[in-house]
């Protein structure tokens, strides 16, 4: 990228470049013929296929991504020689996925922040407005949803609303200076808390869509995510906010590791479906989507074929979010048991008892 830079003095501006680059690897292959120049292989006219495989290192690369600023590729680029002629060449991307395992224990702790403001206006104070806010885990992985628990209490004179937004923030690094971009995906708007009331938000979900995981290990590239809870307070310059950080995976969920089980749900058989990033509403507003760039560069000379390429992402299908068990006091609602402080009580007898009694209907 660029920026412009002031020399103090009479003679302006100038432009100040920054670039970076790292090559993980490069293999080459001859596929036909020998590799030493002096000596050719004349390929007859008709159709030939040759077959060759690469090894990708087990390690030290990070994911397939696309930005504005920068990009991590993998390609494949043939060329066949033609003496006393333009070589042919073709070039066709992958896409290479780094794999973050959220099952991990790291992934499974829940995020959770709180603060706490007062309002002035002019010479008085109101009361304090208080957020909290918690996540159910650290890791997911697109197509899950995050489950959030909040409590909000509003003891000033305004009323507040509550939001809840997904963040992607992207951060280039090069010659010591670095370039953030920051974009969400998804929100939800929960209802307006009155003066002097609370209230809270027990499990609201919030859909993670097809976006890139989280790159944390590339030096010059990293991808990040948070959700941010935020309470809007009308005709105030500011809003209270916090913001609860995440990572978005590539290894969804396994059952065994939810912290809650719902007993009347079966589980769901999680599928997974490769899909090209979405565009972020900040994207689609500026109307710079560039979810297919042009992999050719200036060295590739003449190309054949299609150079554009869209890295594909994990997405999780038919996934269904580990639900908490029923309030002590709450009636378990496809059964015929309550269970209250005292016990018990079977709805068709009528007969108490200290143990808890499952009824799988």
């Amino acid at each position: 990228w660029t920026e412009s830079r002031s020399t103090g003095n009479r003679l302006g501006a100038y432009t100040e470049h920054y670039n970076s680059e790292i090559e993980y690897f490069f293999k080459k292959q001859v596929l036909c013929g020998p590799e030493s120049s002096d000596s050719r292989e004349v390929l007859s006219e008709g159709h030939h296929e040759f077959l060759f495989v690469f090894q990708l290192p087990n390690g030290g690369i990070s994911t397939s991504f696309e930005g504005k600023y920068g990009n991590v590729r993998y390609w494949l680029k043939a060329e066949v020689e033609k003496p006393w002629g333009f070589n042919h060449k073709t070039k066709k991307a992958f896409t290479v996925i780094s794999p973050i395992d959220i099952n991990r224990r790291e992934y499974l702790i829940p995020v959770e922040n709180s603060i706490e403001k007062s309002l002035c206006c002019l010479c008085c104070t109101s009361g304090p407005i208080h957020l909290y806010a918690r996540t159910d885990r650290t890791g997911y992985c697109p197509g899950e949803s995050i489950s959030i628990t909040a409590e909000f209490e509003n003891h000033s004179r305004r009323a507040i609303i509550p939001h809840a937004t997904l963040y992607q923030s992207q951060t280039f690094l090069a010659s010591g200076k670095s370039r953030c971009r920051r974009f969400k995906f998804t929100i939800v708007t929960g209802l307006a808390i009155q003066p002097r009331r609370t209230a809270n938000w027990d499990s609201q979900l919030l859909k993670i869509p097809a976006v890139s995981p989280s790159i944390v290990n590339c030096s010059l590239i990293k991808v990040e995510y948070a959700v941010r809870i935020t309470l809007q307070i009308p005709l105030i310059a500011y809003n209270l906010s916090v913001y609860l950080p995440i990572v978005v995976g590539t290894v969804p969920l396994r059952a065994h590791n939810s912290q809650y089980r719902n007993p009347l749900m079966r589980p769901s058989e999680a599928r997974i479906t490769f899909y090209p990033p979405v565009p972020s509403y900040s994207a689609l507003e500026l109307d710079e989507t560039g979810y297919c760039p042009d992999i050719g560069d200036d060295e590739d000379g003449d190309i054949i074929g299609d150079t554009r390429f869209t890295p594909m992402y994990a997405y999780v299908h038919n996934y269904s979010p580990a639900l908490p068990p029923p309030a002590y006091s709450e009636y378990v609602r496809h059964g015929h048991i309550r269970v209250g402080p005292d016990g018990v009580t079977d709805r068709a007898s009528g007969e108490k008892s200290r143990g808890l009694h499952l009824m799988d209907r």
